[in-house]
């Protein structure tokens, strides 16, 4: 039950990269999760774009667009290997949207929230990571 939210200046992106960059994104997650990419983890992998007005986003250092990625999963479903891999490809995944080149990589901020097992509740239950594991399993074996 992951969940993406970017957020970055309003302009930075067009419509079409926007949309692209959220199912790329959603994608990047399910990889580095290693979660099947089934039409059950696609529904429950959530991407949100917040665009922020002009003015209301940057550093002190010069005006060019910042982005920030913030990555809630539940906790322990990433190993520091993932996180590392997780990391490096949202990085990439934004640069390309943005048409910016790896000198650019600071600008992109990656922060891994990971929500302890038991406070993550949906279609009115709480939803453990054991549980997500169970159907990942069992939908690949299904495969």
């Amino acid at each position: 039950m992951p969940m993406i939210v970017l957020s970055l200046p309003t302009g930075v992106l067009d419509q079409d990269s926007r949309n692209s960059l959220r199912m790329t994104l959603a994608e990047t997650l399910l990889h580095w999760e290693g979660a099947p990419d089934t039409d059950v983890f696609r529904a429950l992998t959530w991407v949100r774009v917040d665009e922020v007005p002009d003015g209301g986003f940057g550093s002190l250092g010069d005006d060019l667009p910042r982005f920030r990625v913030d990555v809630t999963v539940p906790a322990g479903a990433l190993s520091d290997r993932r996180k590392t891999g997780l990391v490096q490809q949202v990085t990439t995944d934004v640069l390309n949207a943005a048409g910016l080149e790896q000198a650019d990589a600071l600008r992109v901020w990656v922060l891994i929230h990971e929500q302890p097992d038991g406070t993550w509740g949906a279609g009115g239950g709480i939803i453990r990571l054991a549980d997500l594991v169970t159907v990942a399993k069992a939908t690949k074996e299904q495969r």
